[in-house]
């Protein structure tokens, strides 16, 4: 009976098609006309997947009721193909996405504003860092201080995005901003806003302490000179230990990890990549670019940590160049190049997945629902970020894995305040 039912439901659905698609005959008093959906004949030659793709191309411009955009049918039948192929890490970038994406990885990316990072500060934001010769450095302002006001507005209580959305604004326009400086005093500064390109690489010495952070948020064309610029800026302060911080790091050019790697070991293997022919290809750290490290350096890393910041921290750490702190990394053991495609667009593909000098497998393995369950670099010392809605990272009084990062480098280094 249950067998009934189903295929008089299914009988239901077919008809209700059937009325769908021949209404404008009935409506015409005339039988419905079935020839657009007759099959093809048994013996018609059998066509290649291009061909099919083309011929459907053609018939969908040629019946649907409106002119269509043939550039928006190319693109979404791109996209399709490319998201077939089930890797989330193979995408079609329409025009703009490649142009938006070519511009963030050569560090081109800017806007009107004072050119220091902040953080959540009940009282406000806080700066935890300041740009090199940008318009905050110029004007004095400085790590830690916290602003309270913009444009006489009190922002106590209001997000750090809506603070930072006052602050940003037209390149030379005047903020005005009123800031909290070691727990006493209040200064007030007229900054007129720059054109601000977020380094990807910048450091400062952390407050309180002669050791050096180095913040790397991208693994782009600028980044290797700009993590060396940091490491001799810092390195006039005489530091006596580094933590550099690659969480929420997503990655970006392997060629990046593998110069700022040069500073640290030559001739080295970086990676050792298998591609679509079984081939194997070693990538290895060129020569002449060696840095003498006289202190030790951590590196704090997170589930965010992905890509050509799991490269550069798992080859550290393999060759014993440096202490990973924090939680595990997200597991990204692939590596995409940039094919140019027609019309100014391309496609992120993945051409090889690599594997660690250690040859530790690193790739993220997930259950049906998209959870983690296995895979990236485990941390040498496992140290999860606090829950505190406080916590600001790069901020020593609120980061407790920066405080550890400090405390294994004090341990391994006396001379380390």
């Amino acid at each position: 009976m249950k067998g009934l039912k189903v295929f008089a439901g299914f009988v239901a659905v077919a008809a209700a098609f059937a009325v769908g698609f021949t209404w404008t005959d009935i409506r015409a008093g005339n039988k419905p006309s079935f020839t657009k959906l007759a099959p093809k004949p048994a013996d018609a030659p059998a066509l290649t997947p291009t061909q099919v793709f083309s011929s459907e191309y053609r018939a969908i411009q040629g019946l649907y009721w409106r002119d269509a955009n043939p550039n928006q049918l190319l693109y979404a039948g791109l996209d399709g193909m490319l998201s077939a192929l089930g890797d989330p890490h193979t995408q079609f970038f329409e025009p703009y996405m490649n142009e938006e994406f070519t511009r963030s990885t050569s560090g081109q990316t800017s806007f009107g504003g004072i050119g220091a990072r902040l953080s959540p500060d009940p009282l406000g934001v806080k700066v935890i860092q300041v740009f090199r010769e940008g318009p905050a450095h110029v004007a004095g302002i400085k790590s830690g201080d916290i602003i309270t006001s913009v444009d006489g507005h009190v922002v106590a209580g209001e997000t750090s995005d809506e603070i930072i959305g006052r602050i940003k604004g037209k390149i030379g326009s005047i903020v005005k901003l009123r800031t909290f400086r070691g727990g006493r005093d209040t200064l007030n500064f007229n900054i007129p806003r720059g054109r601000i390109i977020p380094p990807s690489a910048d450091g400062n010495m952390i407050e309180g302490t002669n050791i050096g952070y180095l913040l790397v948020t991208a693994f782009e064309q600028p980044t290797p000179e700009q993590f060396f610029r940091a490491i001799q800026d810092l390195e006039r302060n005489k530091p006596q230990g580094l933590v550099i911080d690659l969480r929420d790091n997503g990655g970006g050019l392997l060629a990046s990890a593998v110069e700022m790697l040069s500073r640290y070991a030559e001739f080295k293997t970086v990676v050792t990549m298998k591609g679509k022919s079984g081939r194997t290809e070693t990538v290895r750290t060129p020569g002449g670019l060696i840095h003498e490290f006289k202190y030790p350096t951590v590196i704090l890393v997170n589930e965010r940590s992905a890509s050509a910041a799991e490269i550069f921290a798992g080859v550290m750490r393999d060759y014993k160049l440096a202490t990973l702190i924090g939680e595990h990394t997200y597991g990204k053991a692939s590596v995409q190049n940039i094919i140019p495609l027609r019309n100014g667009t391309s496609a992120k593909m993945t051409i090889a997945h690599y594997g660690l000098p250690s040859g530790t497998a690193i790739a993220r393995k997930v259950d049906e629902d998209g959870a983690y369950l296995s895979g990236g670099i485990k941390p040498d010392v496992e140290v999860k970020l606090s829950t505190d809605p406080n916590v600001a990272l790069g901020d020593l009084k609120t980061d407790n894995q920066l405080q550890k990062a400090v405390e294994v480098i004090r341990q391994k280094n006396p001379k380390a305040q």
